[in-house]
């Protein structure tokens, strides 16, 4: 019988500020915020975790914790077939991308729940990933993707029958109610313009877990940590400025910003080139046009911004601008920090901050 020793070097006591007791905790707590800033190694398995492993947590003994996968996999552990700590957290696993693909390619086809048992899937796990990850089921995100689609097409200026056909509807008013439904305008209007139609929103998967996006064909209008307490709120707010509808599914802007981020996260890109919606009060825009100042591996201070836009007072105004701001990372307010130098106020969670922080000066 072969067996694997481990490597039995331990890390230190402390990794990334953080001791082991605090580790655990978030890990018992299965926390989404440190995903990605340390990994959990099981001793008795031999099996490496994220944070947010939904598996029955060991007792304290019997865990190592370590900063990188490649530490992890160093030591002689390999990685958990549950929470799959080498894959970029919050990316559609493979088994559902090859089904969402198969299911795509006939848009015009009624696809149901014995289609997806014939696919070797259970739809019941079809169902969950969607719900927790987007909110709704899988037929829905279908529908949206092939509705989203039927939107560029019109604008393109493609032939209505045809893009109602191709979208998988039997006729003409059909797609129009089911579309009318869907966007909250008819195609005419959405596409002239007279009702701004819809907004794209698509989940980006990155190494300190998945981020929200929403653009429309010219501007990212949202990006934020899916796990944020805000994200809701921050819908709501949007749906007010841009009295826009929400749909899942993907447009170029998504791609490219989708793209930026994974160059950022590989140390590949310091500067952003995506157009951004940055509709706010007059404050908050002077607040924001100062963010995107800050030097790439640099930080600045709340009062450092307040005295520059002149108004030395207004420090907490300054913070809760920079709290209420809709693009993470791309308007960089990690990068704002305390006089003192201690980190505050981050909507993706102080470890976070710091890792992005970090992640910049090295």
């Amino acid at each position: 019988m072969n067996t694997t020793t481990l490597n039995p070097t331990q890390p230190a006591l402390f990794l990334n500020g953080l001791s082991n007791d605090e580790m655990y905790a978030a890990s018992q707590r299965r926390d989404t915020e440190y995903d990605g800033v340390f990994y959990l190694a099981v001793k008795t398995t031999g099996i490496f975790c994220r944070p947010s492993c939904p598996a029955r947590m060991p007792l304290q003994k019997n865990v190592s914790f370590f900063e990188t996968t490649t530490d992890c996999l160093s030591a002689g552990y390999r990685p958990c077939k549950k929470c799959r700590p080498m894959e970029v957290a919050g990316a559609m696993p493979r088994w559902l991308a090859d089904l969402v693909e198969h299911f795509q390619s006939d848009p015009s086809r009624k696809w149901n729940d014995q289609d997806i048992r014939e696919f070797g899937v259970d739809p019941k796990r079809v169902r969950r990933w969607f719900q927790q990850n987007h909110g709704i089921t899988f037929h829905s995100y279908l529908r949206s993707r092939r509705l989203s689609t039927a939107l560029s097409q019109l604008s393109l200026g493609d032939d209505p029958t045809q893009v109602a056909f191709d979208a998988g509807y039997e006729s003409l008013s059909g797609f129009r109610d089911a579309f009318q439904k869907w966007f909250g305008a008819t195609p005419g209007r959405a596409v002239k313009g007279t009702d701004n139609g819809s907004m794209v929103v698509n989940r980006i998967p990155t190494i300190l877990g998945p981020m929200v996006a929403a653009a429309s064909a010219d501007r990212l209008w949202l990006l934020e940590y899916a796990d944020r307490r805000m994200l809701e709120t921050q819908f709501k707010r949007l749906a007010k400025i841009s009295n826009c509808r929400f749909c899942p599914g993907e447009n170029k802007l998504i791609q490219q910003t989708a793209k930026q981020i994974d160059d950022y996260f590989c140390g590949k890109l310091s500067e952003f080139t995506i157009p951004m919606a940055v509709d706010g009060t007059e404050f908050q825009q002077q607040v924001w046009s100062e963010l995107l100042k800050i030097p790439y591996g640099t930080t600045t201070s709340y009062e450092s911004i307040a005295k520059t836009i002149k108004k030395p007072n207004a420090q907490r105004a300054v913070g809760r601008a920079n709290g209420d701001n809709r693009i993470a990372i791309m308007i960089p307010c990690h990068r704002v920090i305390r006089s003192d130098g201690q980190l505050s106020g981050y909507g993706g969670g102080l470890r976070r901050k710091q890792w992005l922080l970090d992640h910049e000066r090295s």
